[in-house]
């Protein structure tokens, strides 16, 4: 048994003797934060940021290690990372939004917008729940380049570019200042920059200045070496850049039913396959159940550069944000194949907070 996992299991038999209210959560809170940080390390992360959301508040929020190792920089609740397949579900939201004002179904074929998914009997539906590969419906397969698909789908139903939907309709909307609808919008030859005023790029120049520096760590000896950074590009399946704060703000606006109403709770509903299987994903969220609890997570790796996990407990308001300056967080757990409790890290979460 790892020792992680013993320390999982001591963790759990002492949150059983925990007295009950302030004290005990600020115990819990606490021992998350300790047995977290021994996490990190076994992993060779170089720098970790994470919060605890409840009840659509940031309750807990901690930096661990460092954002850039050359420099000394130290990690924070504000430090910027690249979130990779978290992209994902801001995409889902934008595209929910067409749904409810009623400018695209989620049964309309994706060919209508791409000729990306071969697939005749593709829909919008199949590629946002990843079951759209071979016989569309029948099966799970989790594949970002597909899902990137729905970009000029949110192209068409919004009726402006994708970067410019994602920055107007959520971060923009949120104020979310700490987030960059990718990378990319700090080069100055990207075309994209005319749909921004000169404000937004001034600030989204000083996020990118911040941006944590992504690290490939050796298996074996731990150690850490300063990487490239992943595609600098935006679409509907990565590019995002954000931080847990901005993230917090996110997941509250969710759970408010702010930004999506009637859909959400599609969105958080496994999809059932043609043959009555239930899959692992609902529309742009991975969702299943850990003992009576529902959990609706995603997450993001760049391989050699940055990772991510969102955990959420609908029914007992409570969110984990993790973001990673290197791919730590998610390259050992196999969670495209859906289930979460892989992760040591969400394993820590759900024994010890949930």
């Amino acid at each position: 048994m790892r020792p992680v996992q013993i320390a999982a299991i001591v963790l759990l038999a002492v949150c059983v003797a925990l007295p009950q209210g302030s004290a005990a959560q600020s115990l819990t809170f606490s021992l998350f934060e300790r047995y977290l940080e021994s996490l990190r390390q076994q992993a060779g992360i170089p720098g970790l940021s994470a919060a605890i959301v409840q009840n659509r508040s940031i309750v807990w929020e901690r930096g661990f290690g460092l954002q850039d190792v050359e420099r000394s920089i130290a990690a924070t609740p504000s430090t910027p990372y690249v979130v990779g397949g978290l992209t994902e579900t801001f995409s889902s939201v934008l595209l929910l939004t067409c749904v409810e004002r009623g400018s695209l179904l989620l049964d309309d074929p994706i060919r209508r917008w791409t000729s990306a998914i071969p697939e005749q009997s593709a829909t919008v539906r199949h590629v946002l729940a990843h079951a759209s590969s071979g016989s569309p419906g029948a099966a799970f397969r989790y594949d970002p380049s597909r899902y990137a698909a729905l970009s000029p789908v949110v192209d068409d139903c919004l009726d402006q570019p994708f970067r410019k939907a994602l920055a107007q309709t959520v971060l923009d909307r949120l104020g979310m200042a700490d987030s960059v609808p990718g990378q990319d919008v700090g080069d100055a030859s990207n075309g994209d920059r005319t749909h921004f005023d000169q404000g937004s790029l001034e600030r989204y120049a000083a996020v990118l200045s911040r941006l944590a520096t992504p690290y490939r760590v050796d298996r074996s000896s731990g150690r850490a070496t300063r990487s490239d950074y992943p595609p600098r590009t935006l679409n509907a399946a990565t590019g995002l850049i954000s931080t847990v704060r901005d993230l917090a703000r996110y997941d509250a606006a969710l759970d408010d039913r702010s930004l999506l109403r009637e859909t959400l709770p599609l969105a958080w509903s496994n999809m059932v396959s043609s043959g009555g299987t239930t899959l692992p994903f609902g529309l742009g969220w991975f969702v299943q159940r850990y003992n009576a609890d529902r959990i609706v997570w995603h997450f993001g790796l760049s391989p050699d550069s940055f990772s991510s996990l969102v955990l959420k407990v609908p029914d007992r308001n409570l969110t984990l944000i993790l973001l990673a300056n290197s791919d730590g967080l998610s390259a050992t757990f196999s969670l495209a194949d859906g289930d979460v409790t892989r992760s040591l890290f969400a394993t820590l979460f759900l024994r010890l907070v949930v």
